[in-house]
């Protein structure tokens, strides 16, 4: 049976999905589906640099926080409770992260009124225990917090990272507020 490149794009749509993702139990039987920090980190910041060698910075940028999106969209699509209410979503969300091993989220902030939102994600799977260049990092994070706060509000997020550990702090702080209904 021959089977679709899932890489190869077929229309206008997103040639990602979800089942793509394959049997990660089944396929890494002995290995099981646990990696390094050091191996996701070698892939992002190999990428990221790929890119911005072609692109520019601010261009690969762009694309890995729309990566991000895509990914934190999914993500709470496919393993969230989009209708739990908000309290209930945020627990979930935190146990998920922290089991996933991704990061430590903590909501500090958030006003239902106007949608605007502070989190922090201490061990940031993607800075934390990088040198201080005193530049945040995490555009990646961004996307993938935007994603996942859409999916649950059906608003669309702007989110970006106020503090970094790549900037000196302790975690990674991000701020995000609604741009307009979906």
């Amino acid at each position: 049976m021959k089977h679709k490149n899932i890489f190869t794009k077929t229309d206008k749509h997103e040639n990602f999905a979800w089942e793509n993702l394959g049997d990660i139990k089944g396929g890494r039987g002995d290995l099981g589906e646990d990696m390094p920090v050091l191996v996701y980190r070698l892939m992002q910041y190999t990428m990221l640099d790929e890119l911005s060698k072609a692109y520019g910075l601010e261009k690969a940028n762009e694309h890995f926080r729309n990566a991000g999106f895509l990914a934190g969209f999914e993500f709470a699509k496919h393993t969230q409770d989009l209708k739990a209410d908000f309290n209930a979503f945020v627990a979930n969300l935190q146990k998920s992260l922290e089991d996933l091993k991704i990061g430590i989220l903590r909501m500090e902030t958030f006003d239902a009124d106007t949608g605007k939102i502070v989190l922090t994600v201490e061990e940031d799977l993607d800075c934390s225990g990088l040198p201080i260049t005193n530049e945040n990092v995490c555009t990646y994070d961004e996307g993938f917090i935007a994603g996942i706060l859409e999916a649950y509000t059906g608003k669309k997020y702007s989110v970006r990272e106020v503090d970094c550990w790549a900037s000196g702090d302790r975690v990674c702080r991000f701020n995000g507020v609604i741009l307009e209904e979906k």
